[in-house]
């Protein structure tokens, strides 16, 4: 389950990136983080929702905001996936579930009548100083990004 509650600092951490690159979320000190949880790269609500934030990263810049998604796909995959899609973000890997686990995005999901553990599809917005300031959970693909824009747009008021 997630340590972490609205309006508390996010721990620095560290992950493997797009671009051959280790990311931590101290880079982004003084800019907006949209970080988006989605279950596999490849998938059509997984694609859905990565053109959404793609297609809208114009007002997320607009707003000194960076997006990063993060799934358990290998950084080649992730390679793959972004190239395909023209995705103008990083991809993190969460092989070993560290991201997933500070998040609390994991849980338990039926696939094809089975249990199964897997990536909740959520979302999660840090401020300019590293505190979480909005969570979403059980993400539904459309309409998410036009939330996450009002949300930003209220933040940075």
């Amino acid at each position: 389950m997630t340590t972490l509650s609205i309006g508390t600092a996010v721990p620095d951490f560290e992950a493997a990136s797009t671009g051959d690159k280790t990311i931590t979320l101290s880079d982004f000190l003084g800019k907006n983080v949209v970080i988006y949880f989605y279950p596999k790269d490849n998938t059509p609500g997984c694609t859905q929702e990565g053109i959404a934030f793609r297609d809208h990263i114009d007002e997320f810049n607009a707003f000194n905001t960076v997006i990063l998604g993060v799934s358990r796909d290998s950084v080649k995959v992730h390679e793959g996936f972004k190239c395909k899609q023209a995705f103008p973000f990083d991809l993190l890997s969460d092989k070993d579930e560290t991201l997933c686990n500070l998040f609390g995005v994991i849980k338990m999901k039926n696939m094809y009548g089975k249990q199964v553990r897997g990536i909740e599809r959520s979302t999660f917005l840090i401020d300019e100083q590293g505190i979480l300031r909005h969570e979403w959970r059980g993400v539904k693909v459309k309409n998410h990004v036009a939330e996450v824009l009002q949300e930003l747009k209220i933040l940075t008021q």
